[in-house]
Order: C-alpha cells, then sequence, then structure tokens
C-alpha cells in the first residue's frame, strides 16, 4: 500500500475567523467593524446576508470546541475581533470581549487543541475607519496599542501567532475593488499607501509580541499564496512558472512579492517599484526595516493556482483549462499541485517554514434524508491537496501545519452564506451542528497521522 503517513510533529489544524462565525455583532459593548458597516449597505452582500448572528460561536463556542475535539484537531487557528475588545479601536478595553477570547482559549487547551492566533482578520473598528483606517499612518500605532492588550492577555497561553490576514483582500478587494468592506475605490496611489500602513501594522505588531510575550512566541503571517503552475517538471516550465509567480504583473493588489517581499527580505520589488511608479507612497528604510522583522514562519493561503507555460518572449502565458475542467462552487479550478508547487516557490525564495494557513473548496452541502452531510468531492479535493502536500515536504520543503478552511460553514464575505466551506454543517436556523462526511474522514486522517489517505488511492 502507498505510504502516505505525514512527518511526526506534523500539526494538523482547522481555521475560521472571528466576524464569520461569532456574530454577537453587538453583544456585551462589542464595538462596530467595517464589516458590520459594509453589510448593512443595500447590495453589498449577498441578499442582504450578514454576519450579525453567523454561527453564534460567541454563545456556543463551548459547543464548537467539543466538536473540534471530536475532530481531533490538533490546532485552531482563530482570530481576534478587534471592535470586540476595543470597541472604539483604541483607548479603554471591553472587559466582556476579552474574557470570550481568554474563556476560548481556555477552552481549546482543555480539549489538547493548540490556538493558533490572528491579530487582524477583516474586522477593522469602525471608530477607526472613521479617522482614517489604513489611509492613517496612525493606525500602525492604533494595531499596536490592540496587540499589546492581547499579548498581555493571552500569551501565557498562546505561542503561535500571526499578523494580518490575506492583505491583498481586504486592500486589494476592501479599498481597490470596493466589493468587501469598507467598500471603498481609491486612487491606486491610496490603495498602495493603505497597504504600506498595514505592512508597518505588520511589523510593529511583531515587535509587541517579541517584546512582550510571556512565553516563547512563534510569529507569522498569512497572505494569500497565488502560485503559477508549471506544465510539467521540465526546467523550462518550472522557471517560467517560478518567476511568474514572483512578477509583479499589473496594477492590481493581486500579487504575491509587493506582499511578501518587504516582510520576508526586507525591499519591495523592482519591478512592482517600475511599474507603479510615482504612486508608490513615499518610505524610508526606518519603513522597510521595520516591516521586515525577524518572523519564523511563512504562511500562506492556498486555494489554486495558474497553469502557465514559457512565452515567446521569454516570459509567461497562462495554460488554458480545457473544457469540462472542475471547478468548485466558488467557480476556482481545482488545482491541487498549487500544494505542491506554492510552498516550493515560497520556500525557495523565502527560506522560512511554510504553513498552510488555509486550503479548501466551497461546496453546496445539505442535510441528506439519512441525517448525514454527503461531501465527497470535499475529502477528494482535500485528500488530493495533502497528497501534493505530503509530495513537497519529502522533496526537502520544510512544512509545519496545515489548517484546513474551514471548520464550520460561514459568512462567506461579499457572498453571505451561499457557500460552504465548512467540515461541519451549520443549520443557520436553528444553529444545529451536523459533522459532514469531510469531517469523520479527516479525523481519521489526524488519527492516522495521514495514512489513512491512502485508502483512496
Amino acid at each position: 500500500m502507498t505510504d502516505t503517513r505525514f512527518p511526526d510533529g506534523f500539526v494538523w489544524g482547522a481555521a475560521a475567523a472571528s466576524y464569520q462565525i461569532e456574530g454577537a455583532w453587538d453583544a456585551d459593548g462589542k464595538g462596530p467593524s467595517t464589516w458590520d458597516m459594509f453589510s448593512r449597505k443595500p447590495d453589498a452582500v449577498w441578499s442582504g446576508q450578514s454576519g450579525d448572528v453567523a454561527c453564534d460561536h460567541y454563545h456556543r463556542y463551548r459547543e464548537d470546541v467539543g466538536l473540534m475535539k471530536q475532530l481531533g484537531l490538533k490546532a485552531y487557528r482563530l482570530s481576534i475581533g478587534w471592535p470586540r475588545v476595543l470597541p472604539e479601536g483604541v483607548g479603554s478595553v471591553n472587559a466582556a470581549g476579552i474574557d470570550f477570547y481568554d474563556r476560548l482559549i481556555d477552552e481549546l487547551l482543555a480539549a489538547g487543541i493548540e490556538p493558533w492566533v490572528t491579530l487582524f482578520h477583516w474586522d477593522y473598528p469602525l471608530a477607526l475607519y472613521h479617522r482614517g483606517g489604513w489611509l492613517n499612518r496612525d493606525t500602525v500605532d492604533w494595531f499596536a496599542e490592540y496587540t499589546e492588550v492581547i499579548v498581555k492577555r493571552l500569551s501565557d497561553r498562546v505561542s503561535n501567532w500571526m499578523t494580518l490576514n490575506e492583505p491583498q483582500v481586504f486592500i486589494g478587494a476592501g479599498h481597490d475593488e470596493g466589493r468587501h468592506a469598507p467598500g471603498d475605490r481609491l486612487r491606486f496611489a491610496e490603495v498602495l499607501r493603505a497597504g504600506h500602513h498595514a505592512l508597518l501594522a505588520h511589523g510593529r505588531s511583531v515587535q509587541v509580541i517579541r517584546a512582550l510575550s510571556k512565553r516563547p512566541a512563534r510569529i507569522g503571517y498569512a497572505p494569500v499564496g497565488m502560485p503559477r503552475l508549471p506544465q510539467s517538471d521540465a526546467p523550462a516550465d518550472v522557471d517560467a512558472a517560478r518567476n511568474e509567480t514572483f512578477r509583479v504583473w499589473g496594477r492590481t493588489a493581486w500579487t504575491n512579492t509587493w506582499w511578501m517581499d518587504p516582510v520576508f527580505l526586507g525591499h519591495y520589488p523592482e519591478d512592482g517599484l517600475r511599474l507603479y511608479g510615482a504612486d508608490v507612497p513615499k518610505f524610508s528604510a526606518a519603513d522597510l526595516e521595520l516591516i521586515h522583522q525577524p518572523v519564523d514562519f511563512c504562511g500562506v493561503n492556498i486555494y489554486q493556482g495558474t497553469p502557465v507555460r514559457p512565452s515567446a518572449d521569454g516570459g509567461a502565458e497562462a495554460v488554458p483549462h480545457p473544457v469540462g475542467f472542475p471547478i468548485t462552487a466558488f467557480e476556482w479550478p481545482v488545482t491541487p499541485s498549487a500544494a505542491f508547487w506554492g510552498p516550493r516557490f515560497f520556500y525557495d525564495r523565502y527560506k522560512k517554514p511554510i504553513v498552510i494557513t488555509e486550503n479548501g473548496m466551497s461546496g453546496r452541502d445539505w442535510v441528506a434524508l439519512d441525517g448525514r452531510v454527503k461531501d465527497p468531492d470535499r475529502i477528494d479535493f482535500t485528500a488530493r491537496h495533502l497528497l501534493e502536500l505530503l509530495r513537497v515536504i519529502r522533496a526537502g520543503v520544510p512544512v509545519d501545519a496545515y489548517f484546513h478552511w474551514s471548520f464550520i460553514d460561514n459568512f462567506e464575505w461579499g457572498h453571505g452564506y451561499k457557500h460552504r466551506f465548512g467540515m461541519v454543517f451549520c443549520d443557520y436556523q436553528t444553529q444545529r451542528r451536523v459533522i459532514k462526511d469531510s469531517g469523520h474522514w479527516y479525523s481519521r486522517v489526524i488519527a492516522s497521522n495521514g495514512s489513512s489517505i491512502a485508502e483512496l488511492l
């Protein structure tokens, strides 16, 4: 039988984010976020939906942690709701808000589940948005103050930290394209300015964690990983894919190096500086030094990749998918080799251990007549990606952990509740939870450290 066992100590986890699951949007002193504002704009979110209730995780966290334990999760990637802890973004701490995360961390640890904490997963305090938000350089200090509050309270039990989740999205979709909170469509110079401030905030946050953590801290960052995939293993194809992965290809937030090179290498990519020209915000060597704080791992959210081949001009061109190529409910192509080439390329460039901070697929799941939620496509999707991840590990790339997105169905941002990503089904009317077939399968994978994947081969 094929050996699909992962290395000893590999961390098996799942992830979710505060606004997407917690609900209780104005409970117990919580302040509003930009997502609370955005979801109230006409036609901003599918069918007028919001995260007001979501999975009601705020009130049902004990039940949810019990389900995580039943799945056998070794780690859970959660995010903190900034305005739940600091209703105005700075200043007075909401005791009830931080107490919630305190209890959640304790509940996870009691269940044998290691918390991996993300400080910002998009629910920016509305009060600070009214003061300029990411466009205001003071946001660097605001984020540092928030980080300090969290680290002082939780770092006696939390060792693994991530600063920002997917700046490509909250800056690009939120400030350039206007389809995510706060819903702005700014001039590109302002988009880059907001992005620069976000990167500075990352650096200051790392400094605060290092200075104040009560236990040794492992710190990372979770941008979108958008690898290009070679059409074959031939060196010319691999080189073309690698070069295209790390090219700033347009006036867009949807690139890798603009967000990763400053963090991991200490400079913005030269091709991006040339392309963006006068739109690039003024920055100093001290800015780059602040962004380039030592981090311990490279987190990447990998859902798909784009196949490419060498082009006649010495670059790369996209290879069209054939008719009938598999796609998810999000209409994203199913490209498992992204879980090989992404970690390989990012490790080759940045020399940091890789953590897959998100990977998963959207489906149209429902409870069957027999009470089960049958999602064989999610099982197959996850198995294919895990096999590619194992292949890159065996090729010598250190991959420390895998976090499936997501633990439970949840509010999928501008798409409302249209998409279901979870291994646990949530009935939003009754709040009943049902572990899907994929969740039962994943529990066997975890228990066997990957060996049970071989059953599908």
